[in-house]
């Protein structure tokens, strides 16, 4: 939330960003002052506060209030690094918890505002974005029975469609679907994969990295340029510390930004600075459904961090937010950041503000090497000259080409297991591994476009 000092110049803080709703004042009892304006919400000076945000005492508001500064954080995220725009198609990766549940209202509450922007201009000239919801089916990784799976589909199915216009498309997708469209051949090769990793860390590792592979082939086959995860500031404050413990501490930068652009399709973080106690506020007050069957605990590295930062989070309640601002002043690197923009149809204030914040290639990392399974970006130092210089081999040796956390957490210890782990992998890790080295050609080619011969010119 909003911190009170003057001070206070972190890009974390809401103080000051314009609200589109703000209820006038009561000056009557900020005169009164005392008694009266401590039982009075902080923001408006009129209702009765009901929540708290993570400042305690001294950041009581009020139902409405609450949720403005919530969904002010939100679409200044949204705002300032260019994640949304009028032509684009937004992929929501709903799981149904309370961070999930709340970027979908949000993105959902944004997308109406435009359609009636639209509705009321007479010379139709802006479009208005698209939003598509994508559930990933996880069960054949859990032991739930059919029964609770079918009520948890169904309640999402209900919550998307209650949306009101414009109309948004679910994609309700198994896991498994990843390998083959043959779901019985995908079910065993998913079992036969996991079954392969024997480190309770590295298999849960392994189903996030799928699942993202997952959403990018959704997104891909329906035509949608943007993926928008619920991540919010108490999930990246454990992923801070459990990639540090898990040694990934150069690549960290990468995955807590805005902006992921390292996919083929880029994914958003808009919920990067809201905590998971004020979703979970917001989803009391306002009665938005959550599905909570497939939120199991964490287990392994994963959970001990969880466990430990909640421990610190209920000593102080900022501690989350302190981690997450502490990590962020590592350098990002240079897929931290959207294209430019150059559509004339999106705003020219959007393209104005996308300007100013978005990273320039001097000032963040390159990386020339990513890791097939977990595509975290490589050290040129921690990548053998071998498969440099053999990038483009038939078949490239993913061992050598992953990152140590990889290799020690998640591929096989046993050499003679290597080779049926990697007949099982997703093709498009085994792609990866054999373009490893292509990762950083794409932004270099298009920082020097205009300077390339094209195939009918000769040199002069």
């Amino acid at each position: 939330m909003a911190c009170n000092s003057s001070t206070c110049n972190s890009s974390g803080c809401y103080k000051g960003y314009e609200e589109e709703e703000q209820p006038k004042p009561n000056t009557k009892a900020a005169v009164n002052g005392g008694n009266s304006c401590q039982n009075l919400c902080v923001k408006c000076k009129v209702n009765e506060p009901v929540c708290c945000g993570i400042g305690g005492e001294n950041s009581r508001f009020c139902k409405d209030c609450f949720k403005n500064n919530l969904y002010g954080k939100f679409k200044q995220a949204v705002t300032y690094n260019a994640m949304i725009t009028p032509p684009d198609k937004v992929l929501v990766a709903f799981s149904g918890g309370p961070s999930s549940r709340v970027v979908l209202q949000f993105v959902h509450e944004m997308q109406y505002k435009a359609q009636k922007n639209y509705d009321a201009n007479k010379d139709k000239s802006l479009p208005v974005f698209g939003v598509g919801v994508a559930f990933i089916d996880e069960s054949s990784t859990h032991s739930f029975t059919s029964l609770h799976i079918e009520k948890a589909i169904e309640d999402i199915r209900l919550i998307v469609s209650n949306l009101a216009p414009p109309s948004k498309e679910l994609f309700v997708v198994p896991i498994e679907s990843i390998f083959s469209s043959d779901g019985i051949d995908g079910k065993e090769r998913l079992k036969e994969l996991l079954d392969a990793v024997s480190d309770v860390t590295g298999k849960e590792d392994l189903l996030i990295r799928l699942r993202i592979l997952l959403l990018q082939k959704i997104a891909s086959e329906n035509g949608y340029t943007r993926i928008v995860l619920g991540t919010c500031t108490s999930r990246i404050a454990c992923h801070v510390i459990s990639a540090t413990v898990k040694g990934q501490g150069y690549s960290l930068s990468a995955d807590i930004q805005y902006v992921d652009s390292r996919w083929e399709i880029p994914v958003v973080l808009p919920l990067r600075d809201c905590p998971a106690q004020e979703l979970n506020t917001l989803c009391s007050l306002d009665g938005l459904k959550i599905v909570e069957l497939l939120n199991g605990p964490c287990s392994g590295i994963n959970g001990l961090v969880s466990s430990f930062v909640k421990v610190l989070q209920e000593e102080n309640p900022s501690r989350e937010c302190t981690i997450v601002r502490t990590a962020g002043k590592l350098t990002p690197f240079h897929f931290n950041r959207v294209p430019e923009i150059h559509d004339s149809n999106v705003p020219s204030a959007t393209r104005r503000h996308q300007k100013r914040y978005t990273l320039k290639p001097n000032g963040s990392l390159s990386s020339d090497s990513f890791c097939p399974i977990c595509s975290s970006p490589l050290k040129k130092s921690n990548f053998p000259s071998s498969l440099r210089s053999h990038g483009n081999q038939q078949n490239p040796d993913l061992i050598a080409s992953a990152c140590s956390s990889c290799q020690f957490q998640i591929l096989p210890k046993d050499p003679s297991l290597m080779e049926e782990f990697l007949s099982v992998l997703p093709q498009q890790m085994i792609t990866k591994a054999k373009h490893g080295d292509q990762g950083d050609f794409s932004l270099l080619r298009e920082q020097i476009q205009e300077f390339l011969l094209s195939d009918g010119e000769n040199e002069i």
